[in-house]
């Protein structure tokens, strides 16, 4: 079968409030543990008033309280704005409480505005990107040289295993960054849905392993709304596209659009555009037909691991649509062993 993960990222329906998002996505993991996804990730983003998850090092930890089975991660960190010796404490936490479930994502964008950007960052020097992947790995694997900044440090508490760390990117930098920093990457076509098929292959093929990870392991980042006909997709959709149109053209809304909020929407020439060019990058429909678009993406990228988001405003149908999406994973022959796409 084809491994299906999740990224939520406990999105504000309009008319409703943040609380309500955040318990959304508390139960939406419980229901997913019965299910047959690997991991549950959740993201960062500040300043926002359409999506609740801020801190996700804190819902990480609710979320593995609530949960048996998945695996619980972020998807991910905005290493830039914190300390890497901060993070790696958090998540050794996590690791001690939750040992062999626990995912560190990690990014380099804003996650916000800015105006949240340099609030998070005031007076701070942060080292460079790459520095901080380095940092993370030593202070997770208690192997910190002496050569280091700061020799004999150790990330507390000390634990006897790692969590997964895995980079969130979108450019052939960010594959070669993982590749030579020996660990998991996550190629984000949700966000361009450009389809660079080199950028995997050359994660794959300059892998160097690292105390964290002994062999690439990578996935695609997707945008998915399934629904059980294509009507009713098509109608969710609307309200996903209408909420990707204001976030890239800057529009500020409280909360995600409803379905009739989307239908009676108006759009200008250059919504009309963005709309039909971020419509390129999802993939819609009912059961049948999201399992065919996902097999041409795995047959094109040679991945067997997806990471699905889903901002699909109504909660149940989120949670429907995630049904699908297991019983569509369960359908789908392991490619690997298939196709031998690793190497």
């Amino acid at each position: 079968m084809a491994t299906m993960n999740i990224l939520d990222q406990s999105p504000i329906t309009h008319g409703s409030d943040a609380a309500t998002a955040l318990k959304q996505t508390v139960e939406l993991a419980k229901i997913v543990d019965r299910l047959s996804f690997k991991r549950f990730w959740v993201s960062e983003h500040h300043n926002s008033t359409s999506l609740a998850g801020s801190a996700p090092e804190i819902l990480v930890s609710t979320l593995a309280a609530n949960t048996q089975r998945i695996r619980i991660g972020s998807g991910g960190v905005m290493l830039p704005h914190y300390s890497a010796y901060k993070v790696a404490e958090s998540f050794r936490v996590l690791e001690g409480l939750y040992g062999g479930r626990i995912d560190l994502g990690i990014g380099h964008g804003f996650g916000g505005s800015p105006l949240s950007t340099n609030a998070l960052r005031e007076s701070k020097v942060v080292p460079s990107y790459a520095e901080q992947i380095d940092d993370l790995q030593v202070y997770l694997t208690d192997s910190v040289p002496a050569s280091h900044r700061f020799p004999g440090l150790v990330a507390s508490p000390s634990v006897r295993t790692v969590p997964e760390m895995w980079l969130l990117g979108l450019s052939v930098g960010s594959a070669e960054l993982a590749a030579a920093k020996g660990i998991s990457f996550t190629y984000g076509y949700a966000m361009t849905s450009t389809p660079t098929t080199d950028i995997l292959a050359l994660y794959r093929d300059s892998f160097k392993p690292s105390q964290i990870h002994r062999r690439p392991q990578y996935s695609l980042a997707i945008s998915v709304v399934c629904a059980d006909t294509e009507p009713e997709a098509e109608d969710l959709a609307r309200a996903v596209e209408l909420y990707m149109v204001w976030t890239v053209t800057g529009k500020r809304r409280f909360g995600l659009p409803t379905v009739s909020m989307a239908q009676d929407y108006q759009y200008s020439q250059a919504e009309f555009e963005a709309r039909d060019r971020l419509r390129k990058g999802m993939i819609v429909g009912d059961p049948q037909s999201v399992k065919d678009q996902i097999q041409s993406l795995r047959d094109l990228y040679q991945v067997d691991e997806f990471v699905c988001l889903s901002n699909i405003t109504h909660f149940e149908a989120r949670v429907r649509n995630f049904e699908l999406l297991s019983q569509i994973a369960s359908e789908m022959g392991n490619y690997v062993e298939s196709k031998s796409a690793v190497r």
